[in-house]
């Protein structure tokens, strides 16, 4: 009946301004998660040649319907391989060869502790906030705007009632909650595995340099 009162009444100037501003918010968390999802693809797969060639390459397993694919090749991994090339090729008779071959090993231990943030992010990151915007989001965004309630073709005082209602039941605003605490779940997934990731290549490079001032 409130909610009744406020439609017909003079507060529905505000009802109005509330449900507008409610899809703004919306609107504005559903083009951030967009773009939020592919910057955090970019940050980890920085390389936009290799991220479409495993793209693609994925895409064909799936149609094959064979297992994943490659993962993306790490610089680290890459520059690991070079390194213990040519270690390995100069030998131990210098100095140099030897520690090649310590820091390409180093730096092959940072490419899997680099693999292993990407599926963690991957996993508690971009996976959820895929699913918060096909699933979570749209439910939201199906609603009738305030818009319509004021068209023409939705005169039925009853539907707007209806609608009202809707729009503002506790099991509405409960899942617009419920989904902000999701968000700041997800947040706090990634720089978690962000933060694993850096004392884990700490701990390897400390390791490394040990190892050189040795030699």
């Amino acid at each position: 009946q409130k909610v009744s009162e406020k439609v017909g009444g003079a507060e529905g100037t505000k009802l109005d301004d509330d449900f507008k501003e409610m899809e703004r918010k919306v609107d504005v968390t559903s083009r951030a998660v967009v773009e939020i999802m592919a910057k955090t693809i970019e940050y980890l797969q920085p390389n936009p040649a290799s991220r479409a060639k495993l793209s693609m390459i994925n895409t064909m397993s799936k149609i094959r319907g064979q297992e994943k694919g490659p993962g993306y090749p790490q610089a680290e991994a890459l520059l690991a391989d070079a390194m213990l090339k040519f270690g390995r090729e100069l030998g131990e008779e210098c100095n140099f060869g030897p520690a090649l071959v310590d820091v390409g090993e180093a730096m092959k231990e940072l490419s899997e502790v680099k693999d292993s943030l990407d599926m963690e992010v991957k996993q508690n990151f971009i996976d959820p906030l895929q699913n918060l915007h096909d699933k979570d989001l749209r439910e939201i965004q199906v609603l009738p705007s305030m818009q319509h309630f004021n068209n023409a073709k939705c005169v039925d005082y009853k539907n707007v009632i209806s609608c009202a209602l809707t729009v503002f039941s506790p099991e509405h605003l409960g899942k617009k909650y419920s989904v902000q605490i999701e968000q700041v779940s997800q947040l706090s997934a990634l720089v978690q595995a962000q933060l694993e990731y850096h004392k884990q290549a700490t701990q390897i490079l400390q390791r490394v340099t040990s190892k050189l001032e040795d030699r």
